[in-house]
This record gives structure tokens, C-alpha cells and sequence, in this order.
């Protein structure tokens, strides 16, 4: 999709919170090229400079250094803004569960400080990053937004909280907000390093050095995996949106398609074949499941076809592609 000939964002100042991160840098990048001004909030307790270095020197680029945990940090950073685009929050299941303080802290005292800044600062739409987890234990598939289960730990409790919280705003103060519930995003800038780090930079940083990749369980576990160019457009379409019937709704932001881990796997393989052929010999491991994984995931992504107008334009394999040239470049650099 060339962006220009559908959005114009010109003179437009969005906050995007979170803007130093894997999502929130792409987000940034591409308003930049449509002319938007583009404010960052971002404490980097996860987000990284080398993300947003490129647009440092930009004069339609302001960063802001601080935390969403702190009220008064928001509102200097919602004030002036048209929409606001937020991305900040403490990922990962694993680490929600290794420390739950912390992730509700962040991810719900944090979303409602930035909403209410929002809200304050008159912004014409709330643009915010929900999640797949919110399905929690919904066996259901393909997993459709009026339909759930029970939340299957407290990273998945907070972003639940976040989707009650927009409505509740909406009801009472007739504040517009949209959310968009990400499935498995992945690309380049995905932070390929530490003990959270998703599972596609995991398997390639293990392949890329000829090390088995370790999968949780007996690999049968499916996602339905998301290039991030998707999630930019979905994000774009929402932050324009007037109708009605996508103001204030949940979407869902996916390809629609179901890729166990092995399956994962194989396909890294076959597209690092073409840099390293020592990888064809490289068989994964099976280690214990972890605890709050959702076996399965996949995502009707009709209501956001219907209503939103996301169409995603890369396929699995489309992303795998450009995503594996990506990290072998730059951890060659």
C-alpha cells in the first residue's frame, strides 16, 4: 500500500507512547514519511535509541523522556496532540507472571494515566495496543473479538483491563478510543536479546549461531503470526477512523492464519538456507510448556476487513523474508 495516497496526516501532531520500542518505532517511522509531527514517550526500560536514532534530527520529530507510571509526564505529552498511538506497556507473559506488580503498574496504571491525559488534552482518537492473550482460555477458534474466555495470567488480566477501561470512557466521558489486538507481531527491530524475547528472534538468533532452537512443549503449540507492516496499516486506518462502527470497537490485527512451532521452524530454516546451509542439519529441542501459554491462536480478521479496512498485505513467508535478510545483516553489522 503506498500510505500517501490514502492517509494524510500533514501538520498533524501524534503521540505515539512506547515510540522507541519494536511497534512503536515502525508506527513512528511511517507517520514521519506521510509528514506527521510525531511526538515519543518512551523511559527505554524496554525501548531502545538505536530505534528512533534515525529520526532524531527530523523536525517533525520531539522526544520525551519519561514513564507512563507517572500522571503528570502524560498530559505534557498528550497536550497538543490530534491522536495519540499507544504502544507502551511491559510485554510477556512469562515476565507478568515472574512479576505482576510490575506488569500491572505499567500496563493498567499506565494505560489509565495516558488515557486521561488524553481525554484532558481533547485528542480526536485513542489508538491502543490490546492482545491476542485476551482470549485467554476461549478454546474457540478462530478466535472472534465478542468471544473469550478467562485471562491466563496477569499480562493478559491487564490488557482485558485496558479493553474495560476504554469502554467505561466512552460511557462516561464520551471519550473515543479503537483496540487493536495484536497477534504475535514480528519483523526487524525485534529485540533479539534477553530472557523475553519472542519466539521468532529466539530461533533465528539460535540458528544464525548453529544452536538447536529450544521450543516449549512438544511444538505442536500454534500462532498466528503478524508482520508488522500489517499491524502499522492497522494502526493508520484506526487513528483516521470517524465512522461509528469502528470508534470505540476491538479488532483484530492477524493474517488469519495458523503456523505451529515446528512448522515455525522449518520455515526459518528453508529461508536461512539461502545465507548458511550448515542450518539445514539443525533439529529443535523440546523443553517444558510454559505456564499461561494458550495452545492455539488463530484470528478472524473479518470485522477489520468490514469495518476498519485492514487488509494485510504480508503473508507469513512475505514477512519471514524481509525479517530473516534483516537480522542477518545486522548482527553481521
Amino acid at each position: 500500500m503506498i500510505y500517501s495516497d490514502f492517509f494524510n496526516f500533514k501538520d498533524k501532531l501524534i503521540l505515539v507512547t512506547g515510540g522507541a520500542g519494536f511497534i512503536g518505532s515502525h508506527i513512528i517511522e511511517t507517520l514521519l514519511k506521510l509528514d506527521a509531527r510525531v511526538r515519543c514517550l518512551d523511559n527505554f526500560s524496554t525501548g531502545k535509541h538505536k530505534n528512533i536514532e534515525a529520526f532524531i534530527d527530523n523536525p517533525l520529530f520531539e522526544l520525551i523522556e519519561g514513564d507512563i507510571r507517572d500522571y503528570e509526564i502524560c498530559l505534557k505529552a498528550a497536550t497538543g496532540c490530534d491522536f495519540v498511538s499507544h504502544q507502551a506497556a511491559l510485554g510477556s507473559v512469562p515476565r507478568s507472571i515472574e512479576n505482576p506488580i510490575l506488569t500491572h503498574a505499567v500496563n493498567s496504571t499506565g494505560f489509565l494515566n495516558i488515557i486521561d491525559a488524553s481525554r484532558k488534552a481533547k485528542v480526536k482518537n485513542f489508538v491502543y495496543a490490546a492482545s491476542s492473550s485476551t482470549y485467554g482460555s476461549s478454546k474457540a477458534l478462530p478466535k472472534i473479538e465478542s468471544e473469550f474466555g478467562e485471562p491466563l495470567s496477569p499480562y493478559a488480566l491487564t490488557k482485558l483491563g485496558n479493553e474495560k477501561y476504554a469502554a467505561v470512557y466512552k460511557r462516561t466521558y464520551d471519550f473515543n478510543s479503537i483496540g487493536l489486538r495484536y497477534f504475535n507481531v514480528f519483523g526487524p527491530r525485534q529485540d533479539i536479546n534477553g530472557s523475553y524475547a519472542a519466539v521468532i528472534p529466539k530461533f533465528l538468533q539460535a540458528l544464525i549461531n548453529h544452536q538447536p532452537p529450544v521450543i516449549n512443549g512438544d511444538g505442536s503449540f500454534s500462532r498466528d503470526y503478524t508482520y508488522i507492516d500489517n499491524v502499522v496499516q492497522a494502526n493508520l486506518l484506526a487513528l483516521t477512523a470517524t465512522s461509528d462502527c469502528v470508534l470505540n470497537e476491538i479488532f483484530n490485527v492477524a493474517c488469519a492464519a495458523q503456523t505451529s512451532l515446528v512448522e515455525l521452524v522449518n520455515l526459518l530454516k528453508h529461508r536461512l538456507l539461502i545465507h548458511d546451509t550448515k542450518v539445514q542439519n539443525l533439529q529443535p529441542v523440546f523443553g517444558p510448556e510454559r505456564a499461561g501459554d494458550v495452545p492455539h491462536s488463530l484470528a478472524s480478521i473479518t470485522k477489520a476487513r468490514n469495518f476498519l479496512g485492514y487488509n494485510p498485505e504480508f503473508n507469513l513467508a512475505e514477512g519471514l523474508n524481509v525479517t530473516v535478510d534483516w537480522y542477518i545483516k545486522n548482527l553481521k553489522s
